[in-house]
């Protein structure tokens, strides 16, 4: 009989009972994150609200094998984070673009493929700077961009190697609201056209709750999960959205959920 391919999406990033304690001086320790259980699936947008010092970060941080977990496992598709960063299979962009201030806007695309030793296709850095609105601005070098401007290069480089996942660590944190409402929306346009399972860290509740799918509070340190609130609005969305009821419901529920939380 032949086997009929199930249609549930599959779990892209899980952290089951995770648990993360950082050692300071003289012995002294802090736990940052306790007993923590979440999944992402395929074509699913989370993200993850919080008071700060939450441990959202570390959060990410664990799931980008920049830190390991003292208790429980973290998988993405089911494999430890770091054998997935050697191949290359995560994007990340965090609140500090982090672009080589030598290169220019391509260059700084094609950089990703340098790292992971492979030929650098030019027509697909010039694909993904124009998804990301950049088109004419190839040659550009950061000092001549943006604050939006260069945020927009990290996430093309995020996702030039087509990674298993995206982990976005308050990307747009250090911008005005004007420039971050605007890339909010070119963000969404982006994650509408690839659809890739992503973690959001963001102070922003207005901001999770126009990206997001489902919406993760975390409680005070230690973080553990407080709730977790689904987000019903269809895809795609623009600024409409923002001024519907079911936004403002939403976002006064997220706003109680963390003052309670902290």
């Amino acid at each position: 009989m032949a086997t009929i391919p199930s249609s549930e999406p599959q779990v892209a990033i899980s952290l089951s009972g995770v648990s993360k304690e950082f050692r300071l001086d003289r012995g002294q320790r802090v736990l940052a994150l306790e007993s923590v259980d979440l999944e992402v699936s395929d074509g699913e947008l989370v993200a993850l609200l919080g008071p700060s010092g939450c441990g959202k970060s570390t959060l990410i941080r664990l799931v980008a094998s920049l830190e390991k977990p003292t208790d429980g496992t973290v998988t993405v598709r089911g494999r430890e984070p770091a054998a997935m960063a050697r191949e290359h299979r995560l994007g990340i962009a965090f609140q500090d673009h982090v672009l080589l201030p030598w290169l220019s806007a391509f260059d700084n695309v094609a950089l990703a493929f340098h790292l992971a030793k492979r030929p650098v296709p030019h027509k697909r850095v010039h694909e993904l700077l124009e998804l990301v609105g950049l088109a004419g601005f190839e040659r550009a070098r950061p000092r001549h961009l943006s604050g939006g401007m260069r945020q927009r290069v990290a996430i093309a480089r995020a996702l030039a190697l087509d990674p298993d996942v995206l982990l976005l660590d308050e990307p747009f944190g250090s911008l005005d609201a004007v420039t971050r409402r605007r890339l909010n929306l070119e963000l969404q346009r982006i994650w509408w056209q690839r659809p890739i399972p992503t973690l959001l860290v963001t102070h922003s509740v207005d901001e999770a709750v126009f990206l997001a799918d489902r919406v993760v509070v975390l409680s005070g340190r230690p973080g553990r999960i407080h709730e977790v609130v689904a987000v019903p609005l269809g895809r795609p969305r623009d600024a409409e959205v923002m001024r519907s009821s079911v936004f403002h419901e939403l976002t006064d529920r997220l706003a109680l959920a963390l003052d309670s939380a902290d």
